[in-house]
């Protein structure tokens, strides 16, 4: 088996930076803590230039300076960061795990054969994790316990049962994953690498150390089986963005809805599913939340077909107060079938395939506004109109038919084509028997025009003659 480690170093941080859409540039900690003693948690690059870092004081940071934003830790979105980033990681394999602390681990031994070699699928990993805006480092390992300690390290390698012994003798101790105080005991005994540790006798650790610190050696070599327990991704997906201010123009949250839609394509590539349907949440500080359906004919799980169709809505939704965060829930999630592709794509690259023009134009204009190509029983273009439907032999008839005819008079008609006679609907009793033409007016307009059937024109047409249906473009 193959086990490869996504290691998280900076999720927390990570976290915030996708939700404030903030620049690389930007000077922010996390603090955490009780009032009276706050203490950093973690802080970006920029800040860590002003001499910031992880655990210091918040006093003594403020002290060092003022050029950089304070944000408070929020645990239940770093939980909903891992378990965006398991679901991410079930596409890839169907072991997942994250049990061990700061990483996602996936068996990938399995996986080769339908991504490629190693190299292949790492480089598949780290663009999608760069998209998804998530710094990591990977590593591949025999087993799960060494590939996290030896990313602790290492990044971009794969070891195999021959080279993992030399690796994991070269870390130092306080990498390891052994306890801190561990860790520092054995440095007082003028060890530094891990290797060192391996050479002492087993009976001196035992009577030295707890039973957990053998387990664990014994892990990384892969001498003690310790399998972890397999993420389950969930029926459902929930994402959620709270601001940091209101938020009272709809073009405000693209931002974050772009940021939710991607989560949620991410999901849906885990379950190789798709999305039905989905709600927009929009919470409001004193005023009952307000919801935004988003619904589509069939299912989807492209991230820019989903930010189109939600944008379109949210910018018709009114927003009855400012919006202080955003939730995205979606439950219908039935399988997705990806459309059909020629072999040969003779579509012009800029064009748009008819199913995402659809969900666009339902998006903007409503969902009774867009029709599909259907039929009716009835050769009766008044009844045909009724229902809807578009009208057959499109030849001959007009784009804009009206509701009730009316004559038409014109001291210059001229006739170009017909007639076309239509005789129907003898079994309701409601019959007609017309001869339909295609005229001209003096302006030079396109009309649809009948007259009794049977019933003589000349080509320069009488006034009276001729009753207008509709008109062509």
């Amino acid at each position: 088996m193959q086990w490869a480690c996504v290691l998280l170093p900076q999720l927390a941080m990570d976290g915030v930076l996708r939700r404030l859409e903030a620049p690389a540039d930007a000077a922010i900690a996390l603090v955490e803590g009780p009032p009276q003693r706050r203490v950093l948690h973690a802080v970006t690059p920029a800040a860590r230039a002003l001499g910031l870092r992880p655990g210091l004081p918040l006093a003594a940071a403020q002290a060092l300076s003022t050029q950089f934003r304070t944000i408070e830790l929020d645990p239940d979105a770093v939980e909903r960061s891992r378990l965006l980033l398991a679901a991410w990681a079930y596409r890839f394999s169907s072991q997942v795990s994250i049990d061990l602390p700061h990483a996602v681990l996936l068996e990938v031994g399995h996986s080769l054969r339908l991504f490629g070699p190693w190299p292949r699928l790492e480089a598949r990993l780290r663009e999608e994790l760069h998209e998804l805006g998530f710094r990591h480092r990977i590593v591949a390992a025999p087993n799960p316990h060494a590939a996290r300690i030896l990313a602790n390290v290492h990044d971009g390698y794969a070891f195999d049962e021959h080279t993992l012994p030399n690796a994991l003798g070269q870390l130092p101790l306080e990498r390891s994953g052994l306890p801190e105080q561990v860790a520092f005991a054995l440095s007082r005994m003028g060890l530094r690498k891990l290797r060192q540790v391996f050479a002492l006798p087993r009976d001196a650790l035992a009577r030295r150390f707890p039973k957990t610190v053998l387990d664990h050696l014994d892990r990384v070599r892969g001498g003690l089986a310790a399998p972890l327990r397999c993420h389950q991704p969930p029926e459902h997906f929930e994402g959620r963005i709270e601001f940091e201010y209101d938020v009272e123009s709809s073009q405000a949250l693209l931002f974050p809805l772009r940021r939710l839609t991607q989560d949620l394509a991410a999901f849906l590539s885990g379950r190789d599913g798709g999305v039905q349907r989905f709600t927009l949440v929009l919470e409001h500080e004193r005023h009952a939340a307000s919801e935004v359906q988003v619904g589509l004919l069939a299912p989807q799980r492209e991230a820019p077909m989903l930010f189109e169709l939600g944008r379109g809505r949210l910018e018709q939704a009114r927003l009855p107060a400012p919006v202080r965060g955003m939730q995205l829930v979606a439950r219908e999630l039935p399988p997705f079938v990806p459309a059909a592709a020629d072999l040969f794509e003779t579509r012009a690259q800029q064009d748009v395939p008819w199913p995402q023009l659809r969900e666009r134009l339902r998006a903007r204009l409503g969902d009774e506004a867009v029709h599909g190509i259907g039929h009716a029983p009835d050769h009766r273009p008044e009844h045909i109109a009724m229902a809807g439907k578009p009208m057959p032999d499109a030849r001959l008839r007009p784009g804009w038919l009206l509701p009730h005819v009316v004559p038409l008079r014109d001291h210059a008609l001229r006739v170009l084509a017909g007639p076309e006679r239509i005789e129907t609907g003898w079994w309701d009793g409601g019959d007609i028997r017309r001869d339909y033409y295609l005229v001209e007016t003096s302006l030079g307009q396109h009309a649809w025009a009948y007259c009794p059937a049977g019933d003589l024109v000349a080509n320069d047409g009488g006034p009276g003659h001729f009753m207008l249906h509709g008109w062509f473009a």
